[in-house]
């Protein structure tokens, strides 16, 4: 009956043998990224034990990767998408000040491929080890029917913490204070469906492999850079901070109000900072308006930091690489952001 069982469920296209497998393949690199708080992994649950702080707040937040999986997927290269996952999830929860503690994945495929499940989770471990966040759990599930063979989702889910009292939630910005981007390595992970629809990806997946010379690699090497992370070189700065935007879906435009009190918006210096040229080859080859391209791309800023002039220069010491690219300026109308 056992044996009949199995093959029936082989037969409606799930493997257990097969997740048991993978599961095995990746035990080692998860363990590797364990803080001493990790109490308890491979349970039903995993537990995490919270100490060292007076007023402790968690910060979750939860994302995935998008159309860029597609990209990996017809590259075959899979590891970059994996750091591009806790890189998105720990920029965010930055934010609001907060320090990553743990993190979980959830992959979903048609059929498991152990071979490209460890890709995938040796890039998750990569970037929890770099970020000091422990790989705590995850779930990788077989839908056959849901997804194609050749297809996968990637999910991740983030716990951090920050004192009360050092919450950045933007209510102490005010007009005059000054806004500091910091470079983007990329897309990082948005735009990638306009993307592949501007260069016909998806009916000529070969085009990843054309080198452009304004690029200096392939069109597949440059989508796959990964998604900056940027926990490391802000945290010493954080007591000077005033608000961050993560500038991700929805760019500039989508983004910088979510930190701003009413009555206020930003002027941003759009030759401030130096267009990424893929950013260029995708507004050229794509006929894509200048308005179009800043509220859906992050045109060579991933993160925008929000202090008062006063703190400009002592943020620069510690980040050289932050330039001063805009204002906040008083504003009353729905126009949030403007850019020119």
């Amino acid at each position: 009956m056992k044996s009949t069982s199995k093959e029936a469920y082989t037969l409606a296209g799930v493997d257990v043998s097969l997740a048991n497998k993978a599961k095995k393949i990746v035990a080692q690199q998860v363990q590797a990224t364990f803080r001493p708080e990790v109490i308890g992994s491979g349970l039903f649950g995993s537990m995490f034990q919270l100490k060292g702080y007076d007023e402790p707040v968690l910060v979750s937040s939860t994302d995935g990767v998008g159309t860029k999986l597609k990209i990996a997927s017809l590259s075959g290269k899979n590891d970059t998408v994996g750091m591009d996952i806790v890189n998105h999830c720990v920029n965010d929860i930055l934010c609001c000040g907060a320090e990553p503690l743990f993190f979980l994945d959830y992959i979903a495929m048609g059929k498991l491929r152990p071979e490209q499940i460890e890709a995938i989770i040796s890039g998750i471990a990569q970037a929890c080890r770099e970020a000091g966040c422990s790989l705590i759990g995850g779930e990788t599930a077989e839908m056959p029917g849901i997804y194609s063979q050749e297809s996968y989702d990637l999910v991740g889910f983030i716990v951090g913490v920050v004192e009360k009292k050092n919450i950045i939630d933007g209510s102490s910005i005010a007009p005059g204070d000054v806004i500091l981007g910091l470079s983007s390595s990329g897309l990082h992970t948005n735009g990638y469906s306009l993307v592949r629809r501007v260069f016909g990806i998806d009916a000529n997946p070969s085009c990843l492999n054309k080198l452009y010379p304004e690029l200096g690699k392939s069109l597949g090497e440059e989508l796959l850079q990964v998604h900056r992370c940027y926990y490391p070189q802000l945290k010493p700065a954080l007591p000077l901070i005033k608000g961050i935007a993560h500038i991700t879906g929805g760019g500039f435009i989508g983004n910088i109000p979510r930190i701003l009190p009413q009555g206020l918006a930003v002027h941003l210096k759009k030759h401030s900072w130096d267009i990424l040229p893929i950013f260029k080859l995708v507004q050229e080859k794509g006929d894509i308006e200048e308005a179009e391209m800043y509220r859906v791309f992050n045109m060579g800023i991933g993160m925008t930091i929000v202090c008062s002039p006063q703190q400009v220069a002592k943020i620069v010491s510690i980040l050289p690489q932050a330039k001063v690219i805009g204002e906040i300026i008083k504003r009353e109308d729905e126009e949030r952001v403007t850019v020119n």
